[in-house]
């Protein structure tokens, strides 16, 4: 089957562990799209959080970040929608999270091309780009944000997102998107959401999709597209819903798979 739209994930995926996309993973893109097929990054990372990405790899087309909360148009520079997790909503879904497992550390990305990345105190977080420091929980709540993360001191990210699905599963979204990152979004938000939309505007639909993945959160992704190929260290649960597995993001699985359908 030729698929008219490639969508994969970043970190874990496209990207290697220096950030980067190796000159062989550049080639079998540029062979697919040469063929007619559309790329399109679909990445948990707000778009604020990768933009220097987008540059660094010369990236012009649709993106959708925030799991599926943004479809930001890259050779625009600018967002064409975005989705924002309702502020009281999130508190309250914190506070009946904290009352199950305790306290946890936070964060918080702001709404916007531009905005900020909240981190309170105890968060261990490894910066690529400045972060903003939230001494006071309050401050999550000042304004418009994407989603919030969760962190616990003892739980494992698994038992962590079961716990806070188990708490708050009617009012918000909970996914476990990497190392670390436990993360609150918008009820009925998902990376297939976004895909959705943005596959809606560039003309394709998803029985012609590949999605290339390595984490839970690209499950819905999966679902919703033709075929799922999961990276060779990505999550069990992952795996368990893809049609294949490839080699992992060091050794240029997406290359692989794309070279065998594309030439």
């Amino acid at each position: 089957m030729t698929y008219r739209l490639i969508a994969t994930d970043l970190d874990g995926t496209l990207l290697r562990g220096d950030h980067t996309v190796s000159a062989r993973t550049r080639r079998a893109l540029a062979t697919a799209t040469a063929a007619g097929a559309d790329h399109i990054v679909v990445t948990g990372r707000p778009a604020s959080r990768t933009l220097h990405i987008f540059d660094a790899l010369d990236y012009q087309g649709l993106a959708v970040c925030g799991q599926g909360a943004q479809v930001y148009h890259a050779g625009e520079r600018r967002l064409l929608t975005s989705v924002t997790l309702d502020r009281q909503v999130a508190a309250l879904a914190l506070e009946k999270i904290e009352s199950e497992v305790g306290r946890l550390a936070v964060a918080a990305t702001r709404d916007g091309v531009d905005g900020a990345f909240l981190v309170e105190p105890g968060y261990r977080f490894v910066a690529e780009l400045p972060v903003t420091t939230a001494h006071e929980r309050e401050r999550l709540w000042e304004e418009p944000i994407g989603k919030i993360f969760l962190q616990h001191p003892t739980l494992t990210d698994d038992a962590l997102a079961t716990a806070a699905e188990v708490a708050v599963g009617g009012l918000v979204g909970v996914v476990m998107a990497g190392e670390g990152l436990v993360e609150l979004l918008p009820l009925g938000l998902s990376k297939a959401t976004g895909l959705s939309l943005a596959a809606r505007r560039l003309g394709r639909t998803a029985a012609t999709t590949i999605a290339f993945g390595d984490m839970p959160n690209d499950i819905p992704m999966f679902r919703w597209a033709a075929h799922g190929v999961a990276m060779a260290g990505a999550h069990p649960d992952l795996k368990a819903v893809a049609d294949e597995v490839t080699a992992g993001n060091e050794e240029d699985g997406v290359a692989a798979v794309l070279e065998r359908l594309y030439g």
